[in-house]
């Protein structure tokens, strides 16, 4: 059966339907892609997840085609929703430049550079994994960056240890790969920064 797969930004996409994503159970359900987007003092605890779900909102500005500005990628096969991709300049990930240490190991660069934008979290729906999805949402985030004035993109997959779904929300490295990103730096024994640049 032919399947019909659709990647558009994620304010042309229904709130509903990235509910239907995120689900209601789970990681994705508890952490709305809100793991970096804390303000300082902010716990993940002392923030509940409908709060979280609430900042997603209006991160994406689902349902608003003509809004300026969007976070992240909408997944649809056969016209349903599947899948999410985070992307937009890694400077809008406060955790990601102000706390998380793992990409920076081993660099020096301007963090705060908006050019230089991240991909944080590749998320596809149960009953449409394993299908090549989260690779696609990962190449489709290149071109999305790069429209947008990015000059490079990042992502910071981890190379999983067994069969733990919620370390792949990162994206693979096989996915970053195919998409035309590089290893810029190997930080851990499991976490890969990987990068593409654009001119």
């Amino acid at each position: 059966m032919t399947t019909s797969l659709r990647i558009v930004p994620a304010n042309e996409a229904s709130w509903d339907d990235l509910q239907a994503i995120f689900g209601s159970r789970g990681a994705a359900a508890r952490c709305w892609c809100q793991r970096f987007k804390l303000s300082p003092g902010e716990s993940f605890g002392a923030v509940p997840a409908e709060d979280r779900a609430w900042r997603l909102r209006q991160q994406t500005a689902c349902g608003d085609p003509a809004s300026a500005t969007t976070s992240g990628l909408v997944a649809y096969v056969d016209d349903v929703p599947a899948g999410w991709c985070a992307v937009e300049p890694r400077s809008a990930y406060d955790g990601l430049v102000r706390v998380f240490k793992v990409p920076w190991v081993g660099r020096d660069e301007d963090r705060a550079d908006p050019s230089v934008w991240a991909v944080t979290c590749v998320f596809v729906r149960a009953g449409h994994r394993r299908e090549g999805l989260s690779h696609e949402l990962v190449s489709a985030a290149v071109p999305f960056a790069r429209d947008r004035g990015a000059r490079a993109l990042e992502g910071y997959p981890i190379i999983p240890t067994g069969a733990i779904a919620e370390e792949l929300h990162v994206g693979t490295v096989a996915g970053f790969e195919a998409a035309g990103f590089a290893v810029v730096s190997r930080p851990t024994p499991r976490r890969v920064v990987m990068r593409v640049g654009f001119g």
